[in-house]
């Protein structure tokens, strides 16, 4: 997944952004290694202190323990004498609650998340003029809506991906141009379609809307009054009655395409390379007439980081090229940097650095109450009632 600073998505997320820089100032009292006791980012670093704990999705911290032969951790403990103790979470959700118990230096948080950490003053301003290797990241992945508050950076980008459209080529033999396989005509796939089990899905829904039903006037998926709301919420309703299971584990969704109890519905790339390495028949695509939502995860320090200067070279190392190669190639995702892509061999297949591809990709960003597409005269739903809203869809 890749992002771009066009002006559909850009130009009118400051002043949401603003108030989010509110939340945290008021939400935010003194204290946190990270941030230098009141919030505030690292001006110099210090001798690291020996260990850091990571809080991060399964994939991003190995150490040979699963695999003897994938293990970036080894490298950056023999480089920076920090001893790395990790937990790996499920969710977002999940994150978030860990976050606030104290505990950890550091997370990897996807767009979903990482407003609602900076709003709960959870994460620390990062100040990347002390990462050597910030400026080879992807321009277009800076400086975003999920990782940026009031021109005040809170992370530094990881990795990223497009949320596809997977079919099986039996069942459906001409590429889709549009997301009407798993929406209007959903029903054409009755009990065999897909869909991935999040609140954040809602903005699936509306990212249709917004191209087919422009009355509604949706400008951002993330971004919806209750009406807006609402009418996500009625399509998804329509389209649970087609659904044969949500997903959230990669690998149950390659088992359910593998066996046909699935043959059509949300995706990763990483899923459709398992299921081409062995031999199935599917294929993914970007719908043209919507395009796609996407995630740019994140490494964040915590407010409240024992070990900052641990947390600081992690955030450092894990941007290296031959690191955050390693990283994003085992998890399935793009890699931050060109420069990381001549540590892969499949940078092609996850359109790294393609800024076009880019452009089509709306990245997972926290609904707040103040309208992230800039809209003043009303007030949008948060991530509180789009977690209502999604149990209500699945009943």
């Amino acid at each position: 997944m890749m992002r771009m600073r066009n002006a559909r998505r850009g130009a009118t997320v400051g002043l949401a952004l603003a108030s989010v820089a509110l939340l945290t100032a008021c939400g935010t009292s003194g204290g946190g290694g990270g941030g230098g006791g009141d919030n505030e980012a690292a001006t110099e670093l210090g001798e690291t202190e020996g260990q850091i704990s990571i809080l991060a999705w399964p994939g991003y911290v190995e150490d040979g323990s699963n695999d003897p032969a994938v293990d970036w951790v080894t490298p950056f403990e023999e480089q920076t004498g920090c001893e790395v103790t990790t937990k790996t979470f499920g969710t977002s959700d999940e994150a978030l609650n860990l976050m606030k118990t104290g505990e950890y230096d550091v997370v990897s948080a996807s767009g979903d998340a990482s407003l609602r950490l900076v709003a709960g003053g959870d994460v620390a301003p990062v100040n990347t003029d002390l990462l050597e290797n910030y400026d080879g990241i992807y321009d277009f992945l800076k400086d975003q809506a999920w990782n940026t508050v009031d021109g005040v950076n809170y992370g530094v980008p990881h990795g990223y991906g497009a949320n596809l459209l997977m079919y099986n080529t039996d069942v459906i033999t001409e590429e889709p141009t549009s997301w009407d396989v798993v929406f209007d005509k959903s029903g054409d796939y009755a009990g065999k379609v897909t869909a991935y089990d999040s609140p954040i899905y809602i903005a699936d829904a509306a990212l249709y809307l917004m191209a087919h039903e422009p009355d509604l006037g949706i400008e951002n998926p993330y971004a919806l009054d209750e009406e807006q709301l609402a009418a996500a919420v009625d399509l998804l309703k329509q389209q649970r009655e087609n659904i044969g299971e949500y997903w959230s584990d990669y690998l149950k969704e390659v088992q359910s395409f593998q066996t046909g109890d699935t043959v059509v519905g949300t995706s990763w790339q990483v899923i459709q390379n398992v299921l081409e390495g062995e031999g199935g028949k599917t294929a993914v695509t970007l719908p043209a007439e919507e395009g796609a939502t996407g995630w740019s995860d994140t490494w964040m320090i915590s407010s409240e980081a024992k070990n900052p200067n641990c947390a600081y070279a992690w955030l450092d190392y894990i941007s290296s090229p031959e690191a955050n190669a390693a990283a994003t190639s085992y998890f399935g995702e793009a890699p931050s940097s060109d420069a990381a892509c001549e540590f892969r061999e499949d940078c092609e297949a996850y359109h790294a650095g393609d800024a076009d591809y880019a452009s089509q990709i709306w990245y997972w960003t926290t609904p707040i109450e103040d309208c992230v597409d800039g809209r003043t005269d009303v007030k949008c739903t948060d991530y509180a009632a789009w977690t209502s809203a999604w149990q209500e869809i699945k009943g």
